[in-house]
């Protein structure tokens, strides 16, 4: 593959010192900060105060990093309910920046930056661009959506940190994209994994080779997406296809990304984010992490983060914590592939998206646009998989296709579903992070 130039470890010199400390000098590090930041949250945080008086702790009992596990957790409702600002642990004279969740299941989670935060967001966004292979000179395109959301931001300074030409494109005007793409000729692009495939399509619907494109690396990243989608990005588009992961209420993206040179995984910051996995069911505001290697339920508590310090985390998101390789001394976690919250329970199988999604792009003759409809026959719930048909699948392979779907879904999912075949550019686009799901169940 000709184009990908953009895959070898940044020399030594580039990275940052905390990306070269060893394992006890980070731990020192981290408990340093994470002491620091229970105080914190305590001492200017009214609700942090009466959770942990609740809980019976308090900031003086964390003496190592273990002692984390002894405090509660903080949800996302936990957030809405202190909205605003409740959760701001600064006057709002020190707060430089506000960004907000799109609140479309209730109020909007609110979040707030101090001058120090942003320096740090960039700061861990540049090296999050340069571990997926970008250099200072180098030309991003950045289509994640600016505004209230923090990943064009976020990126945005992230790029100008690391000394990179930031093309501030945003969502949308999918034509235009390409257009500027032509013409600008970035080396790395940034955007989710989703409209990745769109604009794949609209390079070949002007007629254009996208593997011939300036494309070298592409940081993908707000919502979960495969290791089959990762090769149809790379075969399609002949570019890396990186991770990086991140939230609004940690932090915005940035938090952990993947490195090209071994794409094994995303090597988490840890001078700044710490992590924990712990079992999802039965929490009940506590929360006992699990051993290395072992699923469950991501947590984060912020380390250096004035406006808004956040405290167990309960990101809702499913994976394993594992030793670090590219960055030694930082541990990776694998790659998300659900989330607790937007799992599918179909007559007692717990089904996942990304689980259709890897079935889909393996089966020949299906692209990979489909969205999953759930209904109701009597008293059951039922999965209709909506799947666009490729342009050169010809209609006589149509029926097959959805037999082997049907087929793949009950085999490696374990439940049977209703398929269904359409034509290209019959579904819905994303722009944006995508929406799978349509629940058009009837309330019982």
């Amino acid at each position: 593959m000709q184009q990908r130039r953009l895959g070898e470890a940044p020399p030594p010199e580039l990275l940052d010192p905390a990306e070269r400390m060893s394992v006890d000098e980070l731990r020192a590090l981290q408990l340093e900060r994470l002491q620091w930041t229970l105080r914190h949250a305590y001492e200017n945080v009214p609700f942090y105060r009466q959770s942990f008086d609740a809980h019976g702790v308090h900031p003086d009992d964390c003496r190592e990093l273990a002692d984390l596990a002894k405090f509660p957790t903080t949800s996302k409702a936990d957030l809405r309910d202190n909205y605003p600002f409740g959760m701001f642990a600064v006057p709002q004279d020190q707060v430089r920046r506000i960004h907000a969740s799109s609140g479309t299941t209730g109020r909007p989670t609110v979040v707030g930056y101090t001058e120090r935060d942003i320096d740090t967001w960039a700061t861990v966004m540049a090296r999050s661009i340069r571990a997926a292979g970008g250099r200072p000179g180098h030309k991003v395109h950045n289509a994640y959506g600016y505004g209230l959301f923090t990943g064009g931001l976020g990126a945005h300074y992230g790029i100008e940190k690391l000394g990179a030409t930031a093309i501030p494109v945003s969502g949308g005007m999918t034509p235009r994209q390409v257009q500027l793409i032509q013409d600008f000729r970035p080396e790395i692009i940034m955007l989710t994994p989703s409209y990745m495939l769109t604009l794949i399509d609209e390079f070949e619907k002007q007629g254009l080779d996208p593997a011939a494109s300036s494309l070298q690396v592409g940081i993908f990243g707000a919502e979960p997406w495969t290791e089959q989608m990762r090769c149809e990005i790379e075969d399609r588009m002949d570019m890396h296809a990186v991770d990086i992961y991140g939230l609004s209420e940690v932090m915005g993206p940035g938090v952990s990304q993947e490195c090209v040179e071994t794409k094994d995984g995303l090597h988490i910051w840890e001078d700044h984010f710490y992590p924990e996995v712990i079992d999802p069911i039965g929490v009940d505001g506590g929360g006992v992490p699990m051993r290395e290697g072992e699923e469950g339920e991501l947590l984060f508590t912020s380390l250096t983060k004035e406006a808004l310090p956040i405290i167990r985390y309960r990101t809702r998101d499913l994976t394993r914590l594992l030793p670090g390789t590219a960055r030694p001394g930082m541990r990776r976690m694998q790659k998300i592939t659900g989330r607790s919250d937007d799992m599918i329970i179909l007559r007692g199988v717990n089904v996942f998206p990304t689980q259709i999604e890897e079935v889909v792009l393996r089966t020949a003759g299906l692209a990979p646009h489909f969205q999953l409809v759930l209904t109701t026959e009597g008293r059951m719930d039922a999965l209709t998989v909506r799947v666009e048909a490729r342009p050169d699948c010809p209609p006589a392979r149509r029926a097959a296709a959805t037999a082997e779907l049907v087929s793949g879904i009950k085999e490696n999912v374990g439940v049977t579903v209703a398929c269904e075949v359409v034509d290209p550019e019959t579904l819905e686009r994303s722009v944006g992070k995508l929406q799978r799901l349509k629940d058009q169940r009837t309330a019982r």
